[in-house]
């Protein structure tokens, strides 16, 4: 085997490179919950005024704080030794309700990650791994991840380009938010038309309990997988980045067709994907392959059904599954740099 030096070198500075990035993720999820991010976006600061200002050790923070300006996440000045944030890495690290927010990211993915002895095996079995199997993380860091993007654009864009949609809101409907997680999408929907009911339904358990410990007056939840809400007919049937998960999905489709009004919506919020595998060699879709190798397939294996359609299913596998369910119309209605927006109706 000859080996090229050159390419050789290449791939040795890629691998370097996500050597570090694999191992700052846990800095970043540290500096996220200890407020590090916070304190230091106040004012530059030494490494032991930081640790006064968070109550924490100043060895640690001193090599955080190292590694956090090597890799770009903070800055640092050699002339007096203080570190810094920009607005930038300010606006990205200490706002979790803002459109980007990444230590959610983070703590997605080492939530993800813990589960990796479980996925080794399930790539040797086949088996499929439930999502109320994982860590607690995933399901927080889930929530904190795909929220920014949605109160960026769920009330501010998507509801508005449906068909009609937005004015039942604003005079009163029933909608039905389903595989809500956290219901942190059925949250934002409640506050923006507080003259309309929603429902919020999930089969993991855990993150309907943790929806209810917050949930607004004019929202309820269920357990209850998307093959067998009810409560309708709704008005407006939402899923957000839930349906390539469902081991299920044409029955789940099949399902929200029979619980609309005749004249009602279907918005579905999917990662965003290219039609073919070539389209989405890029950042974000190794982002999104990589987590669909350890949640989405995963989870939709764990069920019956038969498909696992992975994260980056793109859209002509969903509009496959929309028709064939018995949807008459469906079109594209917003794109984000993660996720794109559908609408489907009878």
């Amino acid at each position: 085997m000859t080996v090229d030096e050159q390419k050789l070198m290449e791939f040795v500075h890629r691998f370097v490179g996500d050597l570090g990035a694999t191992m700052a993720a846990g800095g970043i999820v540290v500096g996220d919950r200890l407020g590090l991010y916070k304190a230091l976006s106040t004012a530059p600061a030494l490494p032991q005024e930081l640790a006064e200002r968070t109550g924490t050790a100043p060895r640690y923070v001193e090599e955080w704080l190292r590694g956090q300006a090597a890799g770009g996440y903070v800055e640092y000045d050699p002339s007096t030794g203080h570190y810094s944030m920009t607005p930038e890495q300010t606006f990205a690290l200490t706002d979790p309700d803002g459109p980007i927010f990444a230590p959610g990211a983070f703590q997605l993915a080492l939530g993800a990650l813990r589960a990796s002895q479980r996925v080794t095996t399930a790539f040797k079995t086949g088996e499929g791994i439930g999502w109320h199997e994982h860590d607690e993380d995933v399901f927080s860091g889930c929530e904190r991840f795909f929220r920014p993007a949605y109160s960026a654009n769920l009330v501010t864009a998507w509801i508005p380009a449906l068909d009609g949609a937005e004015e039942k809101l604003r005079s009163g409907a029933r909608v039905a938010d389903v595989g809500c997680g956290h219901g942190a999408s059925t949250e934002l929907m409640a506050r923006a038309y507080p003259n309309s009911s929603f429902t919020g339904s999930d089969l993991h358990a855990g993150s309907i309990e943790h929806a209810r410990k917050r949930s607004l007056a004019a929202v309820s939840f269920e357990v209850a997988g998307a093959q067998t809400f009810g409560g309708g007919p709704y008005d407006l049937v939402t899923t957000f980045d839930a349906l390539h998960d469902m081991g299920d999905p044409l029955g789940a489709a099949r399902h929200v067709l029979g619980e609309l009004k005749s004249d009602g919506s279907w918005l579905i919020v999917e990662p965003a994907a290219g039609a073919t595998v070539a389209d989405n060699l890029n950042p974000v879709g190794r982002a999104y392959y990589a987590f669909s190798a350890f949640l989405c397939v995963p989870s939709a294996l764990s069920q019956e059904g038969g498909y696992s359609l992975g994260a980056q299913a793109g859209e002509e596998p969903i509009r496959r599954l929309v028709t064939d369910a018995g949807f008459t119309r469906f079109r594209r209605v917003g794109e984000t740099p993660f996720n794109i927006a559908y609408e489907a109706k009878p």
